[in-house]
C-alpha cells in the first residue's frame, strides 16, 4: 500500500514497486520476499488506446462549456474575474469556477482559437 512509511521512506511505494518488477529481481530476492508473503503483481489490463488527437477541441468540450457558463454567471453578477476559491451553481450542481479558470491558464496553450476567444469575451486577459 503506497502511502506508508518507515523512517521516512515509502515502504508501500517500494513494496509495489517489487511486486511490478518481479522478473527483474534475482532468485534469492524473489525467495525472500516470497517468505514474507509478497508474490508478483498480477498483470495489469491494458488501457484503451486514446482516439483524441492533440490539436483541436477534446471529448470534454462539455466541461469546458459548464465552466464558461459558470463563469459567465460570475462574471454577470459580481462584474469581475471570480478568486480560486468562488464556486458558482449551475443547474447541475456547484462549479469551482475560481479553479477552473486557473486551469485554463495553465493549459492555454492547449486550447483551440473558439475556446479563447469564448473566454476573452468574458475578460479573461490572457486569453487575448
Amino acid at each position: 500500500m503506497p502511502g506508508a512509511t518507515r523512517h521516512g521512506d515509502d515502504v508501500g511505494r517500494w513494496l509495489a514497486a517489487q511486486r511490478r518488477n518481479w522478473d527483474r529481481l534475482n532468485a534469492e530476492q524473489q525467495r525472500r520476499l516470497g517468505e514474507l508473503g509478497v508474490k508478483k503483481a498480477s498483470r495489469a489490463r491494458k488501457a484503451a488506446a486514446k482516439t483524441t488527437t492533440k490539436s483541436g477541441p477534446r471529448t470534454g468540450g462539455n466541461a469546458f462549456q459548464k465552466g464558461l457558463q459558470a463563469l459567465a454567471q460570475y462574471v454577470a453578477r459580481e462584474g469581475g474575474m471570480p478568486g480560486r476559491g468562488a464556486v458558482e451553481e449551475l443547474a447541475d450542481g456547484p462549479h469551482r469556477v475560481g479553479i477552473w479558470v486557473g486551469n485554463q491558464k495553465a493549459r492555454r496553450d492547449r486550447l483551440d482559437p473558439a475556446q479563447l476567444a469564448a473566454l476573452a469575451e468574458l475578460g479573461v486577459d490572457w486569453a487575448r
